[in-house]
């Protein structure tokens, strides 16, 4: 008998999570509208470096650090990551607290495609038909959604490549999600602490206006820290194409948050795109579950 398509539970569970996290991040950003965007991704950074290492202490883990540092190809590595996400943080915190939330949605609709095609392209993961057709189906309707928002197409395109990479990278990082995680927030922390020093230095209240400022930047941290290390998990346990797939989760919860939470206008072009790009999540589950069915043989 052959070995069935085998996707794994825990990393599909992983994905869902952390997606979904993400989709209502802007929730949280926007009740922080009164802080600069720079600032609260230092705060991110510097709340997360705690976190994790209590995480590492717990999971015994603190060998793993340990191992990634001496090693110069995995540092190199993750010095890439660091930079990535601390610039997609920060831009992504800029554009929902600017009132772009849907241009940001537009960035992680992109992102999926992006991811497929990195899956293909440097990965060699093999595409179906129905998969490249599911593919074709989600670029016709973020086409769509390009017409109409040209003027802040510059944020979307930055989001959807930082984290594409930024994934990419992580995947074949030979770093335990945890401890990577801990290493790049270590890496970015002297400038985010320089950044609120002379942030601080100028006059700037770093800690917000009041103390609902100060309780929500506290735990920055765990809303930084949880759905990347779930990310991170999921993506070293699913096909980057599936990953790809899954991350319609989070911009379709951002843009239903956009239009109906905050008012941001709903046009055609967005219709058109929202249909299009579920009928191509739809097609790439069918084409998973036609893929496992097939591969499946009655014994002799």
């Amino acid at each position: 008998m052959n070995k069935p398509h085998h996707i794994d539970r825990k990393g599909l569970a992983l994905g869902i999570a952390a997606y979904g996290l993400w989709g209502v991040l802007p929730i949280y950003f926007k009740a922080m509208r009164a802080v600069p965007s720079v600032d609260i991704v230092a705060h991110r950074i510097l709340w997360s470096i705690p976190v994790l290492a209590l995480l590492l202490t717990l999971m015994k883990a603190w060998s793993e650090v340990r191992a990634a540092v001496r090693k110069r190809g995995t540092m190199g590595l993750l010095v890439l990551t660091a930079l990535l996400i601390g610039a997609n943080w920060t831009l992504y915190v800029y554009a929902v607290n600017s009132g772009h939330i849907l241009a940001g949605s537009l960035g992680y609709y992109l992102n999926p495609l992006a991811n497929v095609l990195l899956g293909r392209i440097v990965l060699k993961e093999r595409l179906s038909g129905l998969q490249w057709a599911a593919v074709v189906l989600a670029a016709g309707g973020i086409s769509a959604l390009l017409v109409g928002a040209l003027g802040q197409i510059w944020i979307s395109l930055t989001l959807c490549m930082t984290f594409a990479l930024y994934g990419l990278l992580r995947k074949i990082a030979p770093v335990d999600s945890v401890a990577g995680l801990t290493i790049e927030t270590t890496l970015l922390a002297p400038l985010a602490a320089a950044w609120l020093a002379f942030s601080a230095a100028s006059g700037e209240a770093v800690l917000g206006q009041s103390s609902f400022d100060v309780a929500l930047l506290a735990v920055s941290g765990i809303a930084t820290s949880a759905p990347l290390l779930l990310f991170t998990g999921a993506a070293r346990r699913l096909p980057y194409s599936l990953l790809g797939m899954l991350q319609f989760i989070a911009p379709t919860l951002q843009f239903l948050i956009a239009v109906f939470l905050y008012g941001e206008p709903f046009t055609r072009a967005h219709a058109i795109a929202f249909g299009s790009i579920w009928a191509a999540l739809a097609l790439y589950v069918i084409a998973i579950v036609h893929h496992a069915r097939a591969s499946v043989t009655v014994p002799e």
